[in-house]
């Protein structure tokens, strides 16, 4: 065995997932009663998700419809950030949800904090937009990934290349 095992935290979301939980919000909208007639739009660029719809209730309709698809395809819903809703041409209103790649340097700063709060003996070393964790034991390596899933932190996190 290793002297030393470690482990990743990271934040990635499959885009490939949210590209079909678009399709299918889109496909659900298109049948929808209520939508007949409206203009009510998603679409993904990069990392971004714009929503378009007729008046604030088809917006909120069309973003729930959206999450809904989403967290049928097991896309993490903390890693959504919805931004305010803005007026747009034609008297229509448009939204952006960015989807969130990597962790944010405030939330591995946190994530270090909170691990040399817990008294446990592992080291957290924040690289780039992932945050590596080491130890001496598999058992600390697991009590420091407990104390994180049920710490305050409200991002999404994946923890990977466990060794």
């Amino acid at each position: 065995m290793a002297s030393e095992c470690s482990f990743d935290i990271v934040s990635k979301i499959d885009l490939q997932e949210v590209d079909n939980a678009v399709q299918q919000a889109l496909k659900e909208i298109r049948q929808r009663y209520d939508f007949k007639g409206s203009i009510a739009d998603i679409r993904r660029d990069k990392e971004t998700i714009h929503l378009t719809a007729d008046d604030d209730y088809k917006l909120k309709a069309v973003a729930e419809i959206l999450t809904q698809r989403m967290a049928g395809r097991r896309v993490p819903l903390k890693g959504l950030t919805f931004k305010d809703p803005e007026t747009a041409s034609g008297g229509t209103l448009r939204q952006q949800i960015l989807l969130q790649q990597g962790i944010p340097q405030e939330s591995a700063k946190e994530i270090v904090r909170i691990l040399k709060g817990s008294g446990l003996r592992v080291q957290a070393a924040i690289q780039g937009d992932q945050v590596r964790v080491r130890g001496k034991s598999r058992d600390e390596l697991q009590s420091a990934i407990r104390t994180l899933r049920d710490g305050p932190l409200s991002i999404d996190m994946q923890f990977t290349n466990y060794r």
